[in-house]
Parts: structure tokens; sequence; C-alpha cells
């Protein structure tokens, strides 16, 4: 079994507490994607025709966010990357983007997960593939971003453990 690492953005928490959870399950490190400005309450209410991630839905060229970094400490020794991110308006959330064009993904085993309420995964796995600069992206998985603990081990113990 290689070096795993799982990666993760989250505006709200739901998708930390997964990738935590996972990482725990499959021993692995986290890095984190934080865009330069965050994200507050009032900048995530979807329904408000005014808010930060409604005007970035509605003009995809406000969606290119500035990231802390892309750099993550030991990238060449990962085998295997646990990618989480939430969904937002059917795809995955913009601010993972700059992250998944940035790295080179050759030699690395993508499994991405998504998290949401209510939304499904959706094509948001096979739209990050197509943007990601290689690797080798497996289907992605979403939970309900208060998913229980057991379906989250279900799912390391019966796809990324048995596959690595």
């Amino acid at each position: 079994m290689g070096k795993n690492l799982v990666v993760f953005y989250s505006a709200e928490g739901h998708t930390r507490d997964i990738a935590d959870q996972i990482a725990k399950n499959i021993n692995a490190d986290l890095f984190e994607i934080e865009p330069i400005k965050p994200y507050t309450p009032a900048d995530l209410e979807w329904m408000n025709n005014t808010s930060r991630v409604f005007l970035e839905h509605e003009d995809t060229a406000l969606r290119d966010l500035a990231l802390k970094t892309i750099t993550v400490p030991g990238w060449e020794a990962y085998d295997n990357v646990v990618f989480c991110y939430p969904i937002w308006w059917g795809i995955a959330a913009w601010p993972v983007n700059g992250f998944v064009r940035g790295v080179d993904w050759n030699k690395k085993n993508v499994y991405p997960v998504a998290t949401s309420h209510s939304s499904p995964l959706g094509e948001s796995d096979a739209l990050l593939r197509e943007i990601a600069n290689g690797g080798n992206w497996n289907a992605g998985k979403r939970f309900f971003q208060s998913a229980n603990p057991d379906d989250i081990k279900h799912w390391c113990t019966t796809t990324f453990l048995e596959n690595n």
C-alpha cells in the first residue's frame, strides 16, 4: 500500500469532518485547500442573489479564485489521493478548481469524494478529471454532509483500502 493523502476544501466544516474521518480510516495525511479570501456565512447564502457564491455562480469569470497555496509538502511521495469537496449547484465547489489544474496528478490514484445536503454527485468527478493534469481518477462517491461514520468507514474499507 502506498502513501495516502486527503486533500479537501470545506466552506462550512462539513467536508472537513468527512475528510478527517477518511484520513483516520486510511492512515492518511491531510491538506486543506484555502482561498486567500475565505467565504463568510453571508457569502454562502446561495439563495441571496447578491451573495458572493450566487454572483460567482452567475459569472464564471469570478470563480477563478486565488488560493493560499497549492504546494503540498512531499506531494511526490503520495500514491493515493482522496479529493474531498462540497457540491455547489451540481458541480464541485469552484475553490477546488485552481488546485486541480495546478498540480501534477500523474502517478496518483485519485478518489473524488463529494459532500452535499441534497445534490447528487452528478458529473462533478468527471468534470474534475477533465481539468486535471493526468492521474488515475476513480469513480466518485457522494456522502451526505453529515454522513454516518460507519458509512464512511465502509467506503474506506470496501473502495479505498481494497484497491490500494
